[in-house]
């Protein structure tokens, strides 16, 4: 089992990362430390990985989903609608991999990490 940890300045939450060619090409990379963007209730931030968009790819989305989005390329948390939201889900701008799922989902500290702000996400087993 593939486990992270994204560390921001005031949260920190583990996640697990799912046994796809996505999520090893990410776990692989790590640690990395970028700023991040907000897009609605969706955290992103540049990764230095270039895996191919996966035959399940989508811009379906759920609360709590980790997902590779190509464009960029970045890593991307959706914790709730986005500018591309009909409804309360959240929807990814185009088709996006997803590698993995937050542990837990606390919506309201999620809210509070503002463009800018430094993250980190590490093996779980790295200091």
């Amino acid at each position: 089992m593939m486990k992270i940890i994204i560390r921001f300045a005031t949260y920190e939450v583990e996640a697990e990362l799912y046994d796809t060619p996505t999520g090893r090409a990410i776990y692989q990379m790590l640690p990395v430390q970028q700023n991040v963007n907000t897009w609605g209730e969706e955290i992103y931030f540049p990764v230095p990985v270039d895996p191919p968009l996966e035959s399940d790819a989508s811009a379906e989305v759920t609360v709590g989903d980790l997902a590779y989005w190509p464009k960029l390329p970045a890593f991307c948390i959706f914790f709730g609608p986005t500018p591309a939201s009909t409804d309360e889900k959240p929807v990814a701008a185009s088709a996006v991999n997803i590698f993995g799922r937050l542990s837990t989902i606390e919506t309201d500290k999620l809210k509070k990490i503002h463009i800018g702000e430094n993250v980190k996400v590490v093996k779980a087993d790295q200091p």
